[in-house]
């Protein structure tokens, strides 16, 4: 009966917010607009970011020369967090948005003509760039595209259409690789960005945010930004909790191929069902957060979801083999999808709105330069005691984060301002728009 009891109501309360989900991109037609450009683009980027990656190692035969890919892909977002985290809240973050779709869109249009290898990573930096502008001016504005109780749905749905392309995007792209090699897939990603600028352009500027902060030198807005980090309690449990798992995720991410062809001896079929399943369940834990929260508070969710983490990678690194190791790692994907929706509530509620840009961009900036290091360190740790002690080692790491985010985010609430802690600020500017919208 207590099986019943409380799975049933939570079932329900899944479908209602399902239907919630899909009222909100009824109702209000700019945040309908931000969930279909969000669609577009993010499934060109992963159909590209396979082509790049073939194209490459095709190119040159050497990992090296991958690696430096996959670098430029997230480098400039740390850059952008220390040296200009601060723009995402003094310019237009609509103005922002439609001009890092066009550079991308540039970008991606000359690919197809690039001679070298060298050339190709030079592109895909300035992609990395604008894409370290792009994602914080959506998720700092999307508190004044809906009402604060609807907030956790609202990121709920961004995050699972992001996870969902994360899971086809690489699928549909080493199938147009294979058949029509890279070029076409870049050319396709180009015109994600034009559609996606298209339907930015018809969003209210004023409803994206709700007024723009005035620079006082950079040293004063990067202290600024450092300050409201480190006192806001809701951003500083991300710093911390999230930099203790981006630290492990590394090692997770680096030793998961040798966990796959090496410890359970299944090859890349191994491989891909063990990324598969893991994109799975960062999809369906993306879409479920948004009834947890709704049901629990914030800090009390977040502290079980990167518990989950903890329990998945464990229970894939004591696995005898890949296709029970394929359930802890959906497990752990689950459990990602939850927390980095509550990672961007904790930040939505925990900055005002002339500063949240540049919350985003410096915790993004610290979690990409953690991550970096952890790779460093995985690689020859891997090579030293093997896959399994890796994800084992992961796994206690991130259930010290689990700890770590329970405590500090305790009594971070749901949606009511009475339950948002000192040093955090729910925009009052944000109910008037949310108005505005849903009578038109």
């Amino acid at each position: 009966m207590r099986f019943t009891g409380g799975l049933l109501p939570f079932v329900v309360h899944v479908g209602s917010s399902l239907r919630r989900q899909l009222d909100l991109l009824r109702r209000l037609a700019s945040f309908r607009r931000l969930f279909l450009a969000t669609l577009g683009s993010g499934l060109g980027t992963w159909l590209a970011y396979v082509a790049l990656v073939i194209d490459v190692y095709q190119r040159t035969g050497s990992g090296t020369w991958v690696s430096a890919l996959l670098i430029a892909d997230f480098l400039p977002s740390v850059a952008i967090g220390i040296l200009a985290g601060s723009l995402v809240d003094r310019l237009s973050r609509k103005g922002l948005m439609i001009g890092s779709d066009l550079v991308r869109l540039g970008l991606f249009c000359a690919l197809p003509f690039a001679p070298n290898a060298t050339v190709i990573v030079a592109l895909a930096t300035g992609v990395g760039f604008a894409t370290g502008f792009f994602r914080p001016a959506v998720y700092a504005g999307l508190p004044n595209l809906v009402d604060d109780v609807e907030l956790g749905s609202a990121n709920s749905l961004l995050q699972s259409v992001e996870n969902l392309t994360w899971t086809i995007g690489p699928l549909v792209g080493g199938v147009l690789v294979a058949g029509w090699g890279p070029h076409v897939a870049y050319w396709l990603n180009a015109a994600t960005f034009a559609v996606s600028a298209a339907l930015l352009a018809g969003i209210p500027g004023g409803l994206l945010q709700a007024a723009r902060a005035r620079s006082e030198g950079f040293r004063r807005d990067f202290a600024a930004g450092l300050r409201l980090v480190t006192r806001s309690r809701p951003l500083l449990t991300i710093l911390v909790a999230w930099n203790l798992f981006m630290f492990a995720s590394a090692g997770v991410n680096v030793a998961e191929v040798v966990l796959a062809k090496v410890s359970f001896h299944a090859g890349d079929f191994g491989y891909g069902l063990l990324v598969g399943a893991a994109g799975l369940g960062l999809t369906a834990g993306s879409f479920v957060a948004g009834p947890l929260v709704e049901r629990r508070t914030v800090g009390g969710v977040y502290g079980l979801s990167i518990g989950l983490i903890a329990a998945g990678i464990a229970a894939a690194a004591i696995s005898p083999d890949v296709w029970v190791a394929t359930i802890g790692v959906f497990g752990y994907g689950f459990g990602n999808g939850v927390a980095v929706v509550c990672n961007a509530l904790l930040v939505q509620r925990g900055a005002p709105d002339e500063l949240r840009g540049r919350a985003f961009t410096l915790l993004m900036s610290a979690n990409f330069a953690v991550l970096g290091a952890g790779m460093i360190v995985a690689g020859p740790l891997t090579d030293a005691v093997g896959a399994r002690w890796v994800w084992g080692a992961a796994a206690a790491i991130c259930a010290v984060a689990s700890v770590t985010g329970a405590v500090m985010a305790r009594g971070f609430g749901r949606a009511s301002a009475a339950e948002v802690p000192p040093g955090a600020v729910v925009p009052a500017e944000a109910e008037p728009f949310a108005s505005v919208e849903r009578a038109s």
